[in-house]
C-alpha cells in the first residue's frame, strides 16, 4: 500500500504562487497513482466554486483548473466547514464531487498511518 497525502491550502488568489504550489504537489501526486486528499481552507475555499479557479493565474504554471481536474478525477477535494460556512457555501455551490467537512476528519485524514500531510 502507498502512502497517502494529505495537502491543505490555505490561501487562493490572494497568493497565487503559494496556492499553486500546494494544487501542484496534490496533482502531481495523483498522477503517480498516491491516495490524495486535497483541503481548501481559508480563501482557497473559493476555488472549489465552479468558475472560480481560473480566476488565478500564474505565468509558468499549470492552469489551477487542469490540476484542480486531475485531483478530483482521483482523489478527494474537501473544502473546510467552517471556511465553506463563512462565505455562504453550501456543496450545492461547488464542483461536482467536491464535499465539505470539519476539523476532525482532517485530523483523522492527517493522521492515519502511512499518511503525509503538507500545509501551504
Amino acid at each position: 500500500m502507498s502512502r497517502s497525502l494529505v495537502v491543505k491550502v490555505t490561501c487562493g488568489t490572494d497568493e497565487p504562487e503559494r496556492c499553486n504550489q500546494g494544487f501542484t504537489v496534490a496533482a502531481a501526486a495523483a498522477v503517480s497513482g498516491a491516495p490524495v486528499s486535497l483541503w481548501l481552507t481559508g480563501e482557497a475555499a473559493w476555488l472549489a466554486v465552479p468558475g472560480r479557479a481560473a480566476e488565478l493565474t500564474l505565468p509558468l504554471a499549470t492552469p489551477l483548473t487542469d490540476l484542480l481536474d486531475t485531483v478530483l478525477a482521483t482523489g478527494r477535494v474537501t473544502v473546510c466547514a467552517q471556511c465553506a460556512a463563512r462565505r455562504s457555501l453550501d456543496e450545492e455551490d461547488l464542483l461536482d464531487g467536491v464535499r465539505i467537512a470539519g476539523a476532525a476528519v482532517f485530523v483523522e485524514e492527517a493522521l492515519a498511518e502511512g499518511a503525509q500531510a503538507l500545509v501551504y
